[in-house]
């Protein structure tokens, strides 16, 4: 009985808020390169990202970013650019002046590069390197170790700074 009488006002006052924040056609926090957007595919299910934060007593351990709940959303599929059609809310629950727990949610339609899935998928590593022809399309693609694309990068930056001075 003594248990009852002290969760009551717990339960009592505890309380859970959702807020709409944006109903949205496309976003995205990746560079979209909307020339080729005639390429790109619309997923077949919707896609939920969020970024969470607790809140001890009134403090919050960080901020809420809808930047990062769009990222998770989008590195959910591969290939995927942007989201569609969907919508962007908090969610707080809270227990006063004890715990509470919030949270940006995203969730909509992905919008799919076939390229990048394309490339993904082949098994391309963290690192590669890849060659272009003249017309800008890939001619090889070859996966290096970190330690090849520190050299490589090192060669390149040197190069680089090499043909500056000589200017």
């Amino acid at each position: 009985m003594i248990m009852c009488v002290l969760i009551l006002p717990i339960v009592l006052f505890s309380s859970c808020l959702t807020s709409k924040v944006l109903d949205f056609s496309i976003v995205s926090t990746k560079n979209v390169d909307m020339s080729k957007a005639s390429s790109y595919k619309v997923g077949n299910q919707s896609v939920t990202g969020q970024d969470m934060a607790h809140i001890i007593i009134f403090i919050p351990t960080k901020s809420m970013s809808i930047n990062k709940a769009v990222d998770k959303a989008i590195e959910n599929v591969p290939g995927c650019v942007a989201l569609l059609d969907g919508v962007i809310y908090r969610k707080i629950k809270w227990i006063p002046n004890i715990y509470g727990k919030g949270a940006a949610i995203v969730e909509g339609t992905p919008l799919i590069d076939p390229n990048i899935v394309q490339y993904q998928t082949n098994g391309i590593t963290t690192f590669c390197k890849i060659e272009l022809d003249k017309q800008g399309e890939i001619k090889n693609v070859e996966n290096i170790t970190i330690g090849e694309y520190i050299a490589l990068k090192n060669t390149i930056t040197k190069d680089t700074k090499c043909r500056r001075n000589e200017q």
